[in-house]
Protein backbone atom coordinates (compact mmCIF):
# COMPACT_ATOMS: atom_id res chain seq x y z
CA UNK A 1 0.00 0.00 0.00
CA UNK A 2 2.89 2.23 0.02
CA UNK A 3 1.90 3.38 -3.68
CA UNK A 4 -1.30 4.43 -2.71
CA UNK A 5 0.62 7.04 -0.06
CA UNK A 6 3.33 7.45 -3.07
CA UNK A 7 1.70 7.75 -6.15
CA UNK A 8 -2.32 9.11 -4.99
CA UNK A 9 -1.31 11.38 -1.52
CA UNK A 10 -3.44 8.55 0.79
CA UNK A 11 -1.83 7.84 4.67
CA UNK A 12 -2.11 4.70 5.09
CA UNK A 13 -1.46 2.91 8.48
CA UNK A 14 -1.06 -0.71 8.33
CA UNK A 15 -1.07 -3.34 11.12
CA UNK A 16 -0.53 -6.04 8.66
CA UNK A 17 1.59 -9.06 8.99
CA UNK A 18 3.37 -10.96 6.38
CA UNK A 19 2.10 -14.65 6.24
CA UNK A 20 -1.33 -13.97 8.14
CA UNK A 21 -4.55 -16.41 7.64
CA UNK A 22 -7.79 -15.11 7.98
CA UNK A 23 -8.78 -17.05 10.88
CA UNK A 24 -6.08 -15.78 13.12
CA UNK A 25 -7.01 -11.97 11.80
CA UNK A 26 -10.27 -12.36 13.20
CA UNK A 27 -10.20 -14.95 15.81
CA UNK A 28 -6.31 -14.28 17.41
CA UNK A 29 -7.02 -11.79 20.26
CA UNK A 30 -3.35 -10.16 19.77
CA UNK A 31 -3.52 -9.15 15.84
CA UNK A 32 -7.34 -8.03 16.08
CA UNK A 33 -6.43 -5.85 18.76
CA UNK A 34 -3.79 -4.76 16.60
CA UNK A 35 -6.43 -3.16 14.14
CA UNK A 36 -8.70 -1.97 16.97
CA UNK A 37 -5.98 -0.29 18.74
CA UNK A 38 -5.45 1.24 15.41
CA UNK A 39 -8.84 2.26 14.98
CA UNK A 40 -8.56 4.24 18.60
CA UNK A 41 -5.06 5.81 17.52
CA UNK A 42 -6.97 7.71 14.81
CA UNK A 43 -9.90 8.89 17.12
CA UNK A 44 -7.09 9.94 19.78
CA UNK A 45 -5.50 11.71 17.13
CA UNK A 46 -8.77 13.34 16.22
CA UNK A 47 -8.65 11.51 12.39
CA UNK A 48 -11.43 9.71 11.14
CA UNK A 49 -10.39 7.23 8.27
CA UNK A 50 -11.94 7.09 5.26
CA UNK A 51 -11.79 3.67 5.05
CA UNK A 52 -10.64 0.58 7.07
CA UNK A 53 -9.25 -2.08 4.18
CA UNK A 54 -9.00 -5.74 5.46
CA UNK A 55 -6.96 -7.83 3.35
CA UNK A 56 -6.88 -12.29 3.87
CA UNK A 57 -7.40 -15.11 2.67
CA UNK A 58 -5.02 -15.44 0.18
CA UNK A 59 -2.79 -17.69 2.78
CA UNK A 60 -5.66 -19.75 3.42
CA UNK A 61 -6.22 -21.00 0.01
CA UNK A 62 -2.39 -20.93 -1.43
CA UNK A 63 -1.39 -22.46 1.80
CA UNK A 64 -1.07 -26.19 3.38
CA UNK A 65 -4.78 -26.34 2.63
CA UNK A 66 -4.23 -25.90 -1.41
CA UNK A 67 -2.98 -29.59 -1.53
CA UNK A 68 -6.18 -30.37 -0.49
CA UNK A 69 -8.56 -28.48 -2.91
CA UNK A 70 -7.33 -30.71 -5.69
CA UNK A 71 -8.29 -34.27 -6.38
CA UNK A 72 -5.24 -36.09 -8.33
CA UNK A 73 -5.38 -36.71 -12.32
CA UNK A 74 -5.92 -39.98 -11.92
CA UNK A 75 -8.65 -40.02 -9.39
CA UNK A 76 -12.40 -40.71 -10.28
CA UNK A 77 -13.25 -37.02 -9.55
CA UNK A 78 -10.05 -34.99 -10.91
CA UNK A 79 -9.50 -31.46 -10.19
CA UNK A 80 -10.97 -28.60 -7.39
CA UNK A 81 -12.52 -31.19 -4.99
CA UNK A 82 -16.00 -28.52 -4.66
CA UNK A 83 -16.77 -30.22 -1.05
CA UNK A 84 -13.69 -28.99 0.43
CA UNK A 85 -13.27 -25.67 -1.26
CA UNK A 86 -16.40 -24.69 -0.21
CA UNK A 87 -16.10 -25.22 3.33
CA UNK A 88 -12.88 -23.35 3.51
CA UNK A 89 -14.11 -20.32 1.26
CA UNK A 90 -18.06 -19.99 2.22
CA UNK A 91 -17.73 -21.50 5.83
CA UNK A 92 -14.60 -20.99 7.38
CA UNK A 93 -13.74 -18.14 5.61
CA UNK A 94 -16.87 -15.94 5.33
CA UNK A 95 -17.26 -17.07 9.00
CA UNK A 96 -13.64 -15.54 10.04
CA UNK A 97 -14.54 -12.31 7.58
CA UNK A 98 -18.26 -11.32 9.25
CA UNK A 99 -16.73 -11.97 12.48
CA UNK A 100 -13.45 -9.30 11.72
CA UNK A 101 -16.07 -7.28 9.64
CA UNK A 102 -18.73 -6.83 12.73
CA UNK A 103 -15.84 -6.29 14.97
CA UNK A 104 -14.33 -3.84 13.25
CA UNK A 105 -18.20 -1.98 12.62
CA UNK A 106 -18.44 -2.19 16.44
CA UNK A 107 -15.34 -0.31 17.00
CA UNK A 108 -16.18 2.40 14.41
CA UNK A 109 -19.49 2.92 16.02
CA UNK A 110 -18.09 3.11 19.27
CA UNK A 111 -15.02 5.81 18.23
CA UNK A 112 -16.52 7.73 15.58
CA UNK A 113 -20.34 7.11 16.03
CA UNK A 114 -21.07 6.06 12.64
CA UNK A 115 -20.50 2.95 10.27
CA UNK A 116 -16.39 3.76 8.93
CA UNK A 117 -16.30 2.47 5.43
CA UNK A 118 -14.58 -0.81 4.90
CA UNK A 119 -13.05 -1.66 1.99
CA UNK A 120 -12.48 -5.97 1.16
CA UNK A 121 -10.61 -7.17 -1.72
CA UNK A 122 -9.89 -10.74 -3.80
CA UNK A 123 -7.25 -11.56 -5.82
CA UNK A 124 -6.28 -11.71 -9.93
CA UNK A 125 -6.24 -14.92 -11.38
CA UNK A 126 -2.38 -16.43 -11.01
CA UNK A 127 -0.11 -18.36 -13.09
CA UNK A 128 1.60 -21.30 -11.33
CA UNK A 129 4.77 -21.27 -12.83
CA UNK A 130 6.64 -22.21 -10.03
CA UNK A 131 8.37 -18.71 -9.62
CA UNK A 132 8.83 -17.91 -5.66
CA UNK A 133 9.70 -14.83 -4.06
CA UNK A 134 13.31 -13.83 -5.64
CA UNK A 135 13.17 -17.20 -7.70
CA UNK A 136 11.87 -19.11 -4.30
CA UNK A 137 13.02 -22.93 -2.98
CA UNK A 138 15.50 -23.41 0.41
CA UNK A 139 14.53 -20.69 2.71
CA UNK A 140 12.63 -18.32 0.19
CA UNK A 141 9.39 -18.93 0.25
CA UNK A 142 7.32 -20.00 -2.57
CA UNK A 143 6.32 -21.36 -4.99
CA UNK A 144 3.34 -21.70 -3.45
CA UNK A 145 0.89 -23.17 -6.49
CA UNK A 146 2.94 -25.43 -9.33
CA UNK A 147 4.26 -28.05 -6.69
CA UNK A 148 0.71 -29.16 -5.85
CA UNK A 149 -0.81 -29.05 -9.53
CA UNK A 150 2.83 -31.56 -10.31
CA UNK A 151 2.29 -33.43 -7.24
CA UNK A 152 -1.69 -34.20 -8.09
CA UNK A 153 -0.47 -35.07 -11.86
CA UNK A 154 -1.47 -31.81 -13.24
CA UNK A 155 1.21 -30.40 -15.63
CA UNK A 156 -0.37 -28.31 -18.25
CA UNK A 157 0.15 -24.83 -17.07
CA UNK A 158 -2.96 -23.29 -19.56
CA UNK A 159 -5.36 -26.02 -17.68
CA UNK A 160 -3.81 -25.15 -14.30
CA UNK A 161 -4.29 -21.71 -14.76
CA UNK A 162 -7.78 -22.13 -15.53
CA UNK A 163 -8.25 -23.81 -12.21
CA UNK A 164 -6.74 -21.28 -10.37
CA UNK A 165 -9.27 -18.29 -12.13
CA UNK A 166 -12.27 -20.65 -10.93
CA UNK A 167 -10.88 -21.11 -7.37
CA UNK A 168 -10.43 -17.08 -7.41
CA UNK A 169 -13.81 -16.57 -8.54
CA UNK A 170 -15.32 -18.39 -5.88
CA UNK A 171 -13.32 -16.58 -3.29
CA UNK A 172 -14.21 -13.54 -4.81
CA UNK A 173 -17.58 -14.11 -5.34
CA UNK A 174 -17.64 -14.98 -1.44
CA UNK A 175 -16.96 -11.36 -0.93
CA UNK A 176 -19.32 -10.22 -3.24
CA UNK A 177 -21.80 -11.58 -1.56
CA UNK A 178 -20.89 -10.74 1.96
CA UNK A 179 -21.30 -6.81 0.42
CA UNK A 180 -25.16 -7.78 -0.12
CA UNK A 181 -25.48 -9.13 3.33
CA UNK A 182 -28.01 -7.27 5.57
CA UNK A 183 -26.32 -4.92 8.07
CA UNK A 184 -23.50 -4.70 5.60
CA UNK A 185 -24.37 -3.34 2.58
CA UNK A 186 -24.16 0.34 3.67
CA UNK A 187 -20.28 0.49 4.46
CA UNK A 188 -18.93 -2.43 2.84
CA UNK A 189 -17.06 -2.07 -0.65
CA UNK A 190 -15.63 -5.24 -2.55
CA UNK A 191 -12.30 -4.13 -5.44
CA UNK A 192 -12.24 -6.27 -7.64
CA UNK A 193 -9.13 -7.19 -8.54
CA UNK A 194 -9.75 -9.76 -11.27
CA UNK A 195 -8.44 -8.86 -14.73
CA UNK A 196 -6.11 -6.37 -13.88
CA UNK A 197 -2.60 -8.42 -14.72
CA UNK A 198 -2.44 -10.43 -17.52
CA UNK A 199 -2.05 -13.90 -17.60
CA UNK A 200 -0.75 -14.99 -21.39
CA UNK A 201 2.62 -16.08 -21.40
CA UNK A 202 3.65 -12.79 -23.40
CA UNK A 203 3.25 -10.58 -20.99
CA UNK A 204 2.72 -11.86 -17.75
CA UNK A 205 5.92 -12.02 -16.28
CA UNK A 206 6.17 -7.96 -17.17
CA UNK A 207 3.18 -7.95 -14.24
CA UNK A 208 3.18 -10.95 -12.08
CA UNK A 209 6.48 -10.96 -9.62
CA UNK A 210 6.41 -14.67 -9.24
CA UNK A 211 3.02 -17.12 -8.94
CA UNK A 212 1.19 -14.75 -6.15
CA UNK A 213 2.83 -11.29 -6.09
CA UNK A 214 2.52 -8.48 -8.43
CA UNK A 215 5.83 -6.25 -10.23
CA UNK A 216 6.12 -2.74 -9.60
CA UNK A 217 4.12 -2.19 -12.44
CA UNK A 218 1.48 -4.66 -11.35
CA UNK A 219 1.00 -3.25 -7.80
CA UNK A 220 0.66 0.19 -9.51
CA UNK A 221 -2.12 -1.22 -11.49
CA UNK A 222 -3.69 -2.69 -8.46
CA UNK A 223 -3.11 0.19 -6.15
CA UNK A 224 -5.24 2.50 -9.27
CA UNK A 225 -8.32 0.90 -8.41
CA UNK A 226 -8.02 1.31 -4.42
CA UNK A 227 -7.38 4.79 -5.33
CA UNK A 228 -10.24 5.05 -7.73
CA UNK A 229 -12.65 3.17 -4.64
CA UNK A 230 -11.39 5.55 -2.37
CA UNK A 231 -11.95 8.73 -4.19
CA UNK A 232 -15.46 7.61 -4.93
CA UNK A 233 -16.13 7.28 -0.88
CA UNK A 234 -14.48 10.85 -0.61
CA UNK A 235 -16.60 12.48 -3.88
CA UNK A 236 -19.63 9.89 -4.36
CA UNK A 237 -20.83 9.43 -7.57
CA UNK A 238 -24.16 11.62 -8.33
Amino acid sequence: MKILEDKHGWEVRSVAHYGDDLEDMAYNPNQLDSLLRSIEWAKFHDQEPVAILLSGGGNDIAGPEFKALLDHAKSAEPGINDAILDEIVSSRLKNSYVYLIASVNRVSQLHFGRDLPILLHGYDYPVPDGRGFAGGWGILPGPWLKPTFFAKGFYEQAENIVTMSAIIDRFDGMLADLVQLPGFADFLHFVDLRGTLPTSASLYQDWWANEMHPTPAGFRAIAQKFAATLEELVVPNP
